[in-house]
């Protein structure tokens, strides 16, 4: 984690996070000063941001939005007061409504970003300061500390270079708390061939099987939020096991970013979880991140009990194998 510090004070209405990390503070603030990168950061996990304009510079603007797991749109804009490349961004953080108008209902607060290079590498520290003690403290009690703090805690992975960082690690599972799961998987190609290999049918037929000897015997989807999907499998030949299948509904589609689905094994007597599949691309390494939300820790506990990591990089070999050496 590489936050060092997060705290608030009511008498100066501010809340400050300081983080520190090991890269040169050019770097670092090429993050903040790159839309597509901020966005891997500028959100917690399941409620990631998207930029829809960003223009930094002194009276420029920068607009989005952060959607939640079951398609909740949160709106916001940054007005650009100061940019001093690589030292501080200052701007107004406000909420908007869909015309792209500031929302007067909600909290306001000004934001400044400042960066230093530190005998570690390079610091960066947020302080934002709202008009009133009211305003802050609804902001916390709307979860803002701890958001700000699970935010922060991606950057070190957006910092990295994804092939020294991730290619070749295969598939990597972190238990995160008692429902959720965090999966990681890199493969060296662009992100719009990772998302048709996992929304097209034709090729998800072709290496989503799990271990050698299953073949996928049913893959529809109406990819549209509300729509909803089914996939099955089966053994062929003298493999041992019996048909299984998942279906669910489509909660957030963006394509080629990301994808939030329920997720119900087809018969099963237990509650469905929900998956949250993100693409992020970097000099053409696409690094895919899933986060399942289980409705309680035994359901998290049975399903990792089952091998699913192992079955999980099976089909990730096969995909790369199979389906991008000859799509490349």
């Amino acid at each position: 984690m590489p936050t060092t510090s997060v705290h608030t004070d009511p008498e100066e209405r501010t809340m400050t996070l300081v983080a520190e990390f090991p890269v040169p503070v050019e770097r670092l603030w090429g993050a903040f000063a790159d839309p597509r990168q901020l966005e891997r950061f500028w959100g917690p996990p399941g409620f990631p941001a998207t930029f829809t304009s960003f223009d930094l510079r002194p009276g420029g603007r920068a607009d989005y939005r952060m959607t939640s797991v079951q398609g909740e749109r949160f709106l916001s804009l940054w007005r650009i007061s100061e940019v001093d490349e690589p030292r501080r961004i200052v701007f107004e953080d406000l909420f908007s409504t869909e015309d792209g108008a500031v929302d007067e209902t909600m909290p306001a607060s000004e934001t400044v970003l400042s960066f230093e290079s530190v005998d570690a590498g390079s610091r960066v520290t947020v302080v934002t300061t709202f008009p009133s003690t009211s305003d802050l403290d609804r902001m916390l009690e709307m979860g803002m500390l701890e958001g700000y703090t699970e935010a922060f805690g991606q950057l070190d992975t957006v910092l990295a270079d994804l092939r020294a960082y991730a290619l070749g690690a295969g598939t990597v599972t972190e238990v995160v708390d008692d429902t959720h799961v965090q999966i990681t998987r890199a493969f060296d190609a662009p992100r719009h061939l990772i998302w048709r290999a996992h929304t097209e049918p034709d090729l998800m037929r072709r290496w989503l099987l799990g271990p050698d000897g299953w073949e996928m015997t049913v893959c529809e989807n109406d990819l549209v939020v509300g729509g909803t999907y089914r996939n099955a499998w089966a053994p062929t030949g003298d493999t041992a096991g019996e048909p299984f299948g998942f279906e669910g509904e489509n909660l957030v589609i963006e394509p080629e970013r990301r994808i939030v689905t329920t997720e119900l094994m087809t018969g099963a007597p237990f509650p469905a979880n929900v998956n949250d599949l993100r693409f992020d691309e970097a000099d053409g390494v696409t690094l895919m991140t899933l986060l399942i939300t289980y409705p309680d820790q035994a359901q998290r506990d049975m399903v990792l009990a089952t091998g699913m990591t192992d079955g999980m990089e099976a089909s990730y070999q096969r995909l790369e194998r199979d389906v991008l050496t000859s799509a490349a």
